[in-house]
């Protein structure tokens, strides 16, 4: 809007953008993210565990069978 008064091109402005604004967009890394919570599952067994904070379920090893584990 060249002027400021609302008399711009039709299409162009604000409220015609690609609805990335306010938390729209993608997560870090452009994955989806998990968040907190959850649960790590055996890919292998199917054993399943509280996911912890800070620790990433790829890097935890299964009790039951020693694999690593998967969020899940």
């Amino acid at each position: 809007m060249p002027r400021g008064d609302g008399s711009g091109p039709r299409g162009e402005g604000p409220g015609t953008g690609r609805g990335l604004g306010q938390g729209g967009g993608r997560a870090r890394m452009g994955g989806a993210g998990f968040g907190v919570g959850g649960e790590c599952v055996c890919p292998n067994c199917g054993h399943r565990i509280a996911h912890q904070a800070g620790t990433p379920c790829n890097q935890i090893k299964c009790p039951k069978c020693g694999t690593l584990m998967a969020r899940g």
